[in-house]
């Protein structure tokens, strides 16, 4: 019998396809991923984190022009989504970037070198940027993870300290399905652009990686254990599920 259902599972992921190509919202071009699923019963539309494009899941065979009927009919919704995105989030003097919940305005300094740092002039929060202008973004970007690093070090020292609980490792990374992790062996990953969010959001992401160091599950004693360590924990979430794809939005390429 399971014999059986791995056959099938595996011819089913044989003739799923997939079709890629841009579609147009608003006059804004974004890349659209239609998969097909033999399981799927409805069309499904999502955006990508940072609203840099389209995901469809339809049932196999669908029509292409049935695809485009539905595209049509959630042109609405996806002008309503899609509005909370820019339609560039390239870095530049004179922009804005946040760190820790504050936007801070971009100036750079004229150095060829100097580090990047985070002042206040009169009043006004200010990341100051040395080096070429070509460079702008990716001096920002390693200034961020620094920051971040930081961050989440002490946070999740804290909290494996109130645990009892040792972490393995702590890495960085820059993913876009999930905001941090931990594997069996305790080993915890983060996205770094979780340092552009309000301190709170960060340390509920440390709390929550951290109790998986106890309860490697989502169940009741996990949740339970994150509120203990992170009082305002669904304020936090909250905030993550509201505007967490808007930090995804901002290209450091």
């Amino acid at each position: 019998m399971l014999s059986r259902l791995l056959t099938r599972n595996k011819t089913a992921a044989r003739t799923a396809r997939q079709q890629r190509r841009d579609v147009m919202v608003a006059g804004r071009a974004l890349p659209l991923v239609v998969s097909e699923n033999p399981r799927c019963r409805r069309l499904t539309l999502r955006i990508e984190p940072g609203g840099r494009g389209l995901k469809m899941t339809v049932p196999r065979g669908l029509p292409t022009e049935e695809i485009d009927r539905f595209l049509e009919r959630q042109q609405g919704w996806l002008l309503t989504r899609l509005a909370r995105f820019p339609a560039s989030g390239t870095l530049a003097e004179g922009g804005s970037i946040s760190l820790r919940g504050v936007p801070h305005r971009i100036r750079r300094t004229g150095e060829a070198r100097g580090l990047t740092r985070a002042v206040l002039d009169e009043g006004e929060a200010v990341l100051e940027v040395g080096g070429a202008p070509e460079h702008l973004s990716r001096r920002v970007r390693d200034f961020l993870k620094r920051e971040a690093k930081a961050d989440l070090e002490a946070a999740v020292k804290r909290h494996c300290r109130a645990l009892g609980r040792k972490a393995l490792s702590i890495a960085l990374k820059d993913t876009r399905s999930r905001w941090g992790s931990c594997t069996v062996d305790g080993a915890l990953s983060f996205s770094w652009r979780i340092v552009m969010a309000p301190p709170d959001v960060l340390d509920y992401l440390a709390a929550h990686e951290v109790a998986h160091l106890k309860e490697m599950n989502h169940g009741p004693r996990f949740w339970a254990l994150c509120a203990e360590l992170c009082p305002q924990m669904d304020e936090a979430k909250s905030w993550l599920k509201r505007h967490g794809t808007l930090l995804h939005a901002v290209d450091f390429s």
